[in-house]
């Protein structure tokens, strides 16, 4: 991302917490600061890549958040996938200081990325979001509003609670193949050809095998799979069938049990 924003022209500082990081964006010349004020506070836009809405919080609020350093009139972009209350505190306590906050959700991956098309969904200021595009547009596309604050991340949420469910679909179809005498390699090769097909099965068919997409991206489905069930109790919404499959046991024993194993994260 650092690299397409780079490529179009836009002067960025960047904030690596991780020392490999640092060093790599060092070596590439880039700008970097040592604290989220130095990033922050002379910055007409700031975004946010972290993991989880803790750090969210932790970078973005708070006496040395970003929303304290900005400057009125900046904008915050806010990608990590996260609780939609956040991004509802986020946008009320930029308001408080003329920041404004775009809950700019996203989905894809790192050859997304390199191909400038990753997806955001974004809630907020449809008219802050008009005038953050040609930033946005430098490594995403679509770059769809979807509503209010908070919205971006109800949509992300139940568009990962699909995949994960299709990644559990795509787990019991290689067994159903499996039972008939059909190699895993074979049938998930011959169903990306089919109305069975799904992103989630293509991804899951590019990476091998169902167990090592898992594996792959255990942790970071786990994470998603909590959200989105913390969120949907909340809202009294009911999961439905995408509850039942992310419940069964092609879920939570090959895919989300995972990131329990030694040496990862639970």
């Amino acid at each position: 991302m650092i690299d397409r924003l780079v490529a179009a022209g836009h002067d960025v500082s960047t904030l690596m917490r991780r020392p490999q990081a640092r060093a790599a964006a060092e070596a590439a010349g880039l700008a970097w600061a040592g604290t989220v004020t130095a990033t922050a506070r002379d910055a007409d836009a700031v975004i946010v890549v972290v993991l989880t809405d803790e750090q969210v919080r932790s970078v973005c609020l708070g006496p040395d958040g970003a929303i304290a350093a900005m400057k009125p009139g900046a904008t915050l972009i806010q990608h990590t996938t996260s609780d939609p209350v956040t991004a509802e505190l986020l946008t009320a306590a930029g308001a408080e200081r003329g920041i404004r906050v775009l809950d700019a959700a996203l989905s894809g991956g790192p050859h997304d990325i390199a191909a400038g098309t990753l997806t955001l969904w974004v809630g907020g200021d449809e008219g802050v979001l008009e005038e953050m595009r040609p930033l946005l547009d430098s490594y995403a596309s679509p770059v769809m509003f979807v509503g209010p604050a908070g919205h971006g991340q109800r949509v992300k949420l139940v568009n990962n609670a699909l995949f994960v469910a299709q990644v559990g679909l795509a787990i019991d179809a290689v067994r159903l193949a499996g039972s008939l005498g059909i190699e895993e390699k074979a049938i998930l090769a011959a169903v990306q050809h089919g109305s069975g097909a799904s992103r989630a099965l293509s991804i899951v068919g590019r990476g091998g095998s169902v167990d090592a997409v898992a594996e792959r991206l255990a942790d970071l489905m786990l994470k998603d799979v909590t959200v989105v069930r913390e969120v949907a109790q909340r809202a009294g919404a009911d999961l439905g069938i995408i509850g039942t499959v992310l419940s069964s046991d092609a879920v939570g024993q090959k895919v989300l049990h995972r990131a329990s194993a030694p040496g990862r994260a639970s």
